[in-house]
């Protein structure tokens, strides 16, 4: 089986490293060849064209920016006429959920297949091989490249196509607040004096314990910013919740005051921190 993995940016990256690690034929392409070059120690072939990466590949994975990249990438007359009839291909980035139903619909006039299926886990999953896949498509297909998937995290099929980035963008709405929420936290624990790595391991096993907490709270605590999720692309994430939503005429408010105030990080020049940045929010807002 010949795999094609398109953009290997701090997620793509490792998640294309543990395919190649399965000893799987990997062909990869990056819009800058550099970000991929590192991949050929571990037998990636790096290309400098969509259309050569693709050709007589079985499976054609994407991890990119955002919508306009895959709809660059999507949307390539070069891309589509070099594929591969029956072909799966399987955007991981996290788009708007009309992007992924028109390149669905697309690609299976063409007699290709397509499966959405975001991430979840930041660059520890992608690295750790445990990142939540969320999938949008159909069974056979699914059931065709499950165990691909698996070599990249935990897949699950959560609806048809469309369904995997709906579901993506439900799990940034939990993200995101959550986020908020330990950055508050974390702010009132250090304004009253109490030691914020106690305060994380007392709630250890109780109902605020979780992930975020361990991980992104540690960060803030240790004031380390450096991006694991950059503020720029869960802004990204928060307009597509609002967009969704406004779909579906559903108001959620904590999103759009989540929305407001990682677009005040990005006005304020922390476009490239990690979201973990929302503290320095709160901390701006209390100066």
């Amino acid at each position: 089986m010949k795999i094609a993995f398109i953009g290997t940016g701090l997620m793509g990256f490792p998640m294309a490293k543990n395919l190649l690690e399965k000893n799987l034929e990997l062909n990869v392409f990056n819009r800058t060849i550099q970000k991929a070059k590192p991949l050929e120690k571990f037998g990636g072939k790096i290309f400098d064209k969509l259309s050569e990466t693709v050709k007589n590949a079985n499976i054609i994975i994407t991890m990119l920016t955002d919508d306009n990249a895959v709809e660059n990438v999507l949307g390539n007359k070069e891309f589509q006429k070099n594929l591969s009839n029956r072909s799966v291909v399987i955007d991981m980035s996290s788009i708007k959920p009309k992007i992924a139903i028109k390149y669905g619909n697309l690609l299976k006039e063409k007699g290709i297949n397509f499966l959405d299926a975001p991430v979840s886990g930041g660059t520890i999953g992608a690295e750790q091989a445990n990142l939540a896949i969320m999938v949008g498509g159909n069974q056979k297909v699914f059931d065709q490249v499950k165990h691909i998937l698996k070599y990249m995290g935990n897949p699950t099929l959560v609806g048809p196509v469309g369904s995997g980035q709906v579901s993506k963008l439900a799990n940034q709405v939990i993200v995101g607040i959550t986020i908020g929420a330990v950055a508050e936290a974390i702010t009132l624990c250090e304004k009253a004096g109490v030691n914020c790595n106690k305060f994380v391991e007392a709630l250890a096993g109780g109902f605020a314990d979780g992930k975020i907490l361990q991980n992104h709270g540690k960060r803030m605590i240790q004031k380390d910013f450096a991006p694991k999720g950059k503020v720029s692309t869960h802004l990204k994430d928060m307009h597509n919740i609002l967009d969704c939503a406004a779909d579906f005429k559903t108001e959620l408010p904590i999103s759009n005051l989540i929305k407001k105030m990682f677009e005040s990080l990005v006005n304020s020049g922390h476009e490239n921190d990690d979201h973990s940045a929302l503290y320095k929010e709160i901390e701006r807002i209390n100066k």
